[in-house]
């Protein structure tokens, strides 16, 4: 993702420079401080004295957050004003600051830093773990179901074949991958509460009242379960999704919200999560570790992991082994 944006590298065992490890600090602030249950919301008379220290911190690490993000873009803008039109456009070293900073050159009035840095902001932050936390809950559930397993890779060795790695073109033919995907996001959506919203005015949701400027929740998990909704609603079944059945689900799957507030990003999201998990089905063959079952607990965060890390047995796929050699 940040490669995407600044065409940077933060993370990996090479990565040592001061740079990435002062982002590196920023992001796990983020994800303590999300994480954090703010009794002032609860109790606003904490309010007066910014009871636990939250609202502190959260001043200091947004003054970090946005001090970085603008060294960011001040620094593409320089490399721009040094580089030639033709250059700057090349499609290998364009990044999202690019193309952001492009269309701030024809409407400078809407595409302000401010704006640059939220969107840089929120790929980073619903971009990443949501994805990654998905791929997880998808292998852990395709290893429960070995057969759903080989049904995926069945699929994919008729439409990609194995002299090719499956690109992004092939998605489209891929529907029990993406079936799988589905379940998975219905049974373990990364985001089980969403997003919180916040009522504008007044109003009355299924016969309550709700006040102005109310802190709004969807229990996405428990929609997703509930029996009235879904026929076997434990049950990890990607078929559901497909054919005539599917027809019955197509407002009740809500993993990425609905409307206008609904995630922007939820096509590359589906995009990265079917590319990367399509590609270790195609490439190894997976196995439990042991005969103990898979611990499907979850643990309890804003985004939705598992309570303990995946861990499973691979070996590349004896059809694969000269494509992976090549890399």
């Amino acid at each position: 993702m940040l490669r995407t944006i600044a065409g940077k590298r933060y993370y990996g065992k090479e990565v040592v420079d001061q740079e990435a490890k002062q982002f590196q600090i920023i992001m796990r602030e983020v994800t303590e401080l999300q994480g954090s249950s703010n009794l002032n919301d609860f109790l606003p008379v904490l309010q007066w004295v910014d009871f636990q220290g939250l609202e502190k911190r959260m001043v200091i690490l947004k003054k970090k957050m946005d001090m970085f993000f603008q060294n960011l873009v001040d620094e593409h803008k320089r490399m721009r004003s040094s580089a030639s039109i033709q250059s700057v456009n090349e499609v290998t070293k364009m990044t999202l600051i690019d193309v952001m900073l492009s269309l701030q050159e024809i409407e400078p009035e809407f595409y302000t830093d401010e704006v640059i840095k939220s969107v840089i902001l929120v790929m980073l932050l619903a971009g990443t773990e949501t994805s990654s936390t998905t791929m997880e809950w998808a292998l852990s559930l395709l290893l429960k179901h070995p057969e759903t397993m080989h049904k995926a890779w069945a699929e994919i060795n008729k439409n990609v074949g194995q002299a090719r790695f499956l690109d992004e073109s092939d998605l489209t033919k891929l529907n029990y991958l993406q079936n799988a995907i589905d379940e998975t996001l219905r049974l373990f959506p990364p985001a089980p509460l969403l997003i919180p919203h916040e009522s504008s005015e007044e109003c009355t949701v299924s016969g309550f009242h709700v006040g102005q400027g109310t802190m709004l929740l969807v229990n996405l998990w428990t929609i997703h379960r509930d029996p009235k909704l879904w026929v076997e609603p434990e049950r990890f079944r990607p078929e559901r999704f497909g054919g005539v059945e599917a027809e019955g689900y197509h407002y009740q799957l809500l993993p990425c919200g609905v409307g206008r507030r609904a995630c922007p990003g939820a096509a590359l999201g589906r995009r990265v999560v079917g590319l990367a998990l399509g590609a270790l089905i195609q490439c190894f063959e997976w196995e439990k570790i042991g005969e103990s079952e898979i611990n499907m607990l979850e643990e309890a965060e804003i985004v939705i992991p598992r309570a303990e890390p995946l861990e499973a047995l691979c070996k590349p796929r004896q059809t694969m082994i000269n494509l992976l050699y090549d890399l």
